[in-house]
């Protein structure tokens, strides 16, 4: 039997965040715990699916694998019984107690938190959305101390346990039936205090400064695309990974072409005469002019493919075309003979030009 999707097991999206993770888990495990459901198989069963998907999805480096290989890639397939233990009721209440509390319950420091995600809006010309680019963007941010390598002092030594909580990080008190416990102010749950702050972060243990990025457009991109730079992000605080950088582009307008998918539009106008008659023109494409037969009788807004002078598809499904549309322009300055000639070839054609006094004469006989 196939094995059931992580996200659907947990009812939450693919791009869904740590804390969405956690909260959906929570909910689940508290509905379908077997201290809850004694003596049921189901919910047995239940309860073992929900923390397989989730001690998936809860790390990080286990998470890029499934996304990318699915069960595969985590080696899930046959995966043995699950230690209760490990998701008792203790925990469970234990993350509640945490959050609404601000600190662990006694078991733990702070815990490592992933940094914050980024974004920079980027410009980009037409012609570099169409055919790649690589562009240079200097953005501001907070990076991990190089110098104390975020410990935020200037040596070990200049660490010491805070005397408040102890080291532990956090104060224990009784409140009913419960032993809980909240952060320490004194420390900020970090169960020690800096006597002898780093001089170049001054305790801070980040410094800000600017830093140059390559970021790579690749080919058949178009405004709204979203480019992800790993790593980029704000840095994590307590040793937590940093977070990612999503530069969003905006493509600037074209004087001449626009975009419909990966095909590529424009306008060329032609006279009365080259539709009529036919012609052979020269039409722009990104890639330099090309010629463009136009055959006799052609009418205005008749659209033309020229297979291949498109936009390359941004997942590599082939290259668009160009889809040329004509426009017949009316002269509106006749010369004396080129009217001569429009109104001897109006009669040809039995439509014989109603002049302006012609065209009153009618009107006038319409009413009399």
């Amino acid at each position: 039997m196939a094995k059931r999707d992580y996200y659907e097991i947990l009812g939450v999206k693919r791009d869904a965040s740590e804390q969405e993770l956690k909260k959906a888990y929570r909910q689940m495990a508290l509905k379908y715990h077997p201290d809850r459901n004694p003596g049921s198989k189901p919910a047995e069963e239940k309860f073992k699916e929900i923390n397989e998907a989730y001690e998936v999805l809860s790390d990080s480096q286990k998470r890029h694998r499934y996304d990318t290989f699915g069960h595969a890639g985590v080696g899930t397939e046959g995966m043995g019984g699950f230690d209760f233990n490990r998701g008792g009721f203790g925990d469970i209440f234990g993350d509640i107690f945490e959050d609404f509390f601000g600190g662990a319950t006694g078991r733990a420091r702070a815990r490592p938190e992933r940094g914050a995600d980024l974004r920079y809006n980027l410009r980009v010309e037409f012609e570099e959305a169409v055919f790649g680019h690589e562009a240079k963007i200097r953005i501001p941010k907070w990076e991990t101390c190089p110098d104390c390598r975020g410990s935020g002092a200037k040596s070990s030594g200049g660490i010491r346990t805070c005397p408040t909580c102890n080291g532990a990080g956090s104060i224990r008190f009784q409140q009913g039936f419960f032993t809980i416990s909240r952060s320490c102010g004194h420390c900020n749950g970090e169960g020690r205090i800096i006597s002898d702050p780093c001089p170049k972060c001054h305790g801070k243990k980040q410094v800000h400064h600017d830093k140059t990025l390559a970021v790579k457009i690749p080919a058949g991109v178009e405004t709204g695309t979203r480019l992800r730079l790993t790593g980029e992000g704000e840095p994590g605080s307590n040793g937590g990974p940093p977070g990612d950088l999503y530069v969003v582009l905006t493509v600037n307008d074209h004087p001449i072409f626009s975009r419909e998918g990966d095909d590529l539009l424009c306008e060329v106008p032609i006279s009365i005469g080259q539709a009529a008659l036919g012609v052979k023109i020269e039409v722009p494409t990104l890639k330099g002019k090309t010629h463009l037969k136009i055959p006799a009788g052609t009418q205005s807004g008749r659209v033309f493919r020229l297979k291949g002078l498109g936009v390359a598809n941004v997942k590599g499904h082939g290259i668009g075309d160009e889809r040329v549309a004509v426009r017949v322009t009316i002269p509106t300055k006749l010369t004396a003979r080129q009217r001569e000639l429009l109104e001897e070839f109006s009669k040809l054609s039995g439509d014989p030009v109603v002049t302006e006094e012609g065209l009153f004469e009618k009107v006038k006989n319409i009413f009399e």
